[in-house]
Order: structure tokens, then C-alpha cells, then sequence
């Protein structure tokens, strides 16, 4: 499937597409995250696009921008709900482009790579804008595929948007959002976290749901 190129820029040595709508999407989320996480969306979406070309995939790539750009905006104070915050950040993301002519299927793209990017066991298989989106995100969390890339582009990529403690401040967000609701923790990576560093913190087990099943055996 070939896409129209849109007007491209340069960020970082990356090609990237550029028009309205990303711009928007990267000021609306550098209004709503924590430097460190902005950082981390710019890197992932150039990331993403890096190695999406060097593996040769043909992609939807403002789909890819605007669902990679917001994917962790779920985690900010800004974006609340009641679900997994992957799930209560991919309706943020399709509230917010809302109204600018996307497609029915180009906004489900978006709403499946912002739900789905911390599970690439699941991401990873399938469209190729989700599974794109997922291998930036991830080289950028875990360095995950990062051996396909020079290591001046890392490079360049990472001096652009520094990680400013990355490592300590992500933890930190996980940990705080995994105290405030529990019960959005247990089927997602948060658990690791609260398991690791909060305590008192008990995941429900789906061994114990299925046990205690209302069903008489």
C-alpha cells in the first residue's frame, strides 16, 4: 500500500512529515507531560521512523507520528479515567484529533498504537503504523532494536531530547500512578513496578478470578 508523502523536515537528521496536525500534536503533548516524557515521545516517534525506513516498511506515517507523539500521555495528571492508562491516553489522543478529517480506520491505527504500545508481544503483530510506533517506543524504553541503527543517529536523537533521568523519573510516575489506582495496574506493566517498589501492593490474580469463578464445577 503506497501513501502520499507529505512535506517532510528534519529533526535530529530524521525525515519526518510535517504539517498542522503534528504540529499540533506535539504542542498539545509538550502542554501535558513532564519534560522527561516529552523527550521520550519525540525520541520514540524519531526512533520509530529511523527504523521503520532501515527495515524497509511501508507505513501511514502521520499516523505514526501522531500516535507515538501521544502515546504516554496517559500517564500525565492531565488525562484521567477509569481504564488501563494506555486505554484512558488512546481516547485522549482520538478526542483530541477529533474533527480533523481522519479516517475512521487511520483514527482506529492511532487508538490501537497508543492502547497497545506497552505490549508489543501483541503491537509488534500487527498493522505495520502499530507495530512501527511500538519498535520506536520500545528502543526508546529498553533499547530494544536499537543494534539496527547507526550509533550517530542514537546519537544525534538522544542529544536533541536528552533522557533527563529517563530511567528514575519514569519509575517514579509508574510507581505513583500504580498507589493512586491499583486497579489499573494488574494486567499491565505497572504491576511490575508497584511489585518492585510499592509497598504493600498486591496484584489481583487471574488464577484466583478463575478459582473463584460463581460456577458450580
Amino acid at each position: 500500500m503506497n501513501y502520499e508523502a507529505p512535506r517532510t523536515r528534519l529533526i535530529a537528521g530524521v525525515s519526518v512529515p510535517d504539517n498542522p496536525l503534528i504540529t499540533a500534536v506535539i504542542e498539545y503533548a509538550q502542554g501535558l507531560s513532564e519534560p522527561y516524557l516529552f523527550n521520550h515521545a519525540m525520541r520514540s516517534w524519531l526512533f520509530a521512523e529511523a527504523i521503520g525506513r532501515i527495515k524497509g516498511i511501508d507505513y501511514d506515517h502521520e499516523v505514526v507520528a501522531v500516535g507515538t507523539i501521544l502515546h504516554d500521555i496517559g500517564l500525565t495528571g492531565s488525562v484521567s479515567g477509569p481504564n488501563r492508562f494506555e486505554v484512558n491516553g488512546a481516547d485522549a489522543a482520538l478526542s483530541f484529533i477529533k474533527g480533523e478529517g481522519l479516517s475512521a480506520r487511520r483514527a482506529q491505527l492511532i487508538w490501537d498504537l497508543v492502547a497497545l504500545n506497552s505490549t508489543p508481544s501483541l503491537a509488534l503483530h500487527k498493522e505495520p503504523e502499530v507495530a512501527v510506533g511500538t519498535m520506536g517506543i520500545g528502543l526508546d524504553y529498553g533499547g530494544f532494536g536499537v543494534e539496527a541503527l547507526p550509533a550517530g543517529d542514537v546519537e544525534r536523537i538522544v542529544s536533541a531530547f536528552p533522557r533527563l533521568r529517563m530511567k528514575q523519573r519514569f519509575t517514579e510516575t509508574c510507581c505513583r500512578l500504580v498507589t493512586a489506582k491499583p486497579e489499573t495496574s494488574h494486567d499491565n506493566f505497572l504491576r511490575d513496578f508497584g511489585e518492585r517498589f510499592v509497598p504493600g501492593y498486591k496484584a489481583v490474580s487471574t488464577v484466583d478470578l478463575l478459582i473463584n469463578a460463581p460456577f458450580d464445577e
